[in-house]
């Protein structure tokens, strides 16, 4: 059947849904394997990933000695249940561990294991939100390749799996370097989201120290190079000055300073590390989550990041800063307080 002259037909779009699927993930994962790196997704993983990462007691091989030390599956009504071997289906599942290998993973997702897995602006990836979900889902949104929720405030990134006998999860609370993981011989309650219920005494706790520890500041050597003003562009003013332990402190300042940002969140004190090159922090309780417009910014990601004073110039004063985590650069320095007119 044509369409009239002058008309256009509009294909029908169908609303994106979150939507679960094991084969989905076992497909993509042995396709990727075979076409991309010539193996198979086992061989892969274990070079690696677990390899690197020491997780010495992860594997896919349900050998007879890995079979004496795992726990015994057990349906709910208290029966054994039998070991399966997935074959291709195996990415869905089918990896056995101890909770204290994956503690290495997680740390290594948290971006705090001594050796690098992935870089960080990977891992940033990896666990930030990407796709909003349907009220009917399980979860408040989808990662790569998480569900996420939100508990106090924070985004809980998780990931379940359950087998006949067997329920695991892997969960991470990203902005507090937390991570929680449940192995669990049996099925998994199901008048009772365990993983939650941990959290609600996890989170508060691990809040609190973050907000109670004694943060010691490191002053430069000689603060005087970086004591004075400076602006971007004659839009953005900012002065730095030192408190009474000689640690640095900037402060915005100006008509362009935004009145709905609190003004403790406009206070950031300089770390010192080395050679011109300072660390942010932020004083201010946990969680810092800034309302935007219709957006939200999380201050946990931009504390700590650095901040990077220029050489000094002839007068012995640094003439300027940048501060890529803060996404602030060529910020020059500049005689001294500017006169606002009102």
């Amino acid at each position: 059947m044509g369409t009239k002259k002058g008309a256009r037909s509009v294909p029908h779009r169908k609303k994106l849904r979150c939507h679960y699927s094991n084969v989905a993930f076992s497909l993509l994962a042995n396709i990727l394997a075979q076409k991309v790196t010539g193996t198979n997704f086992e061989t892969w993983v274990s070079d690696n990933i677990l390899e690197r990462l020491s997780m010495e007691d992860t594997g896919f091989n349900l050998t007879p000695a890995i079979q004496r030390q795992m726990a015994v599956g057990v349906y709910s009504n208290g029966q054994p249940t039998p070991l399966y071997n997935l074959g291709w289906y195996r990415p869905a599942g089918q990896m056995y561990s101890t909770a204290a290998d994956m503690a290495k993973l997680m740390m290594a997702l948290l971006g705090v294991y001594s050796g690098t897995l992935l870089r960080q602006d990977t891992l940033n990836t990896m666990l930030t939100p990407v796709f909003r979900c349907h009220s009917g889902y399980f979860a408040n949104s989808t990662g790569t390749p998480w569900e996420i929720n939100e508990q106090f405030g924070y985004d809980v990134v998780r990931k379940d799996g359950d087998l006949d006998g067997y329920a695991a999860t892997l969960s991470l609370v990203p902005r507090l370097k937390l991570g929680l993981v449940v192995l669990m011989a049996g099925v998994r309650p199901a008048d009772q989201d365990l993983v939650r219920h941990a959290y609600s005494y996890l989170i508060p706790a691990v809040e609190n120290a973050f907000r109670d520890a004694q943060r010691t500041l490191r002053p430069p050597p000689d603060p005087a190079p970086y004591i004075g003003f400076f602006t971007y562009r004659n839009m953005t003013f900012y002065e730095i000055k030192v408190d009474s332990d000689r640690v640095l402190v900037m402060q915005q300042f100006g008509p362009q300073v935004d009145t709905a940002v609190p003004s403790k969140y406009r206070t950031i004190r300089l770390d010192y590390l080395q050679d011109r090159v300072f660390r942010v922090v932020f004083e201010s309780p946990y969680p810092c989550k800034l309302k935007v417009n219709s957006a939200s910014v999380s201050l946990e990601a931009q504390d700590r990041q650095r901040f990077n004073f220029y050489p000094f110039n002839k007068k012995g004063v640094s003439p300027g800063f940048d501060s890529p985590g803060l996404n602030t650069y060529r910020v020059a320095r500049i005689a001294g307080k500017p006169y606002f007119a009102s």
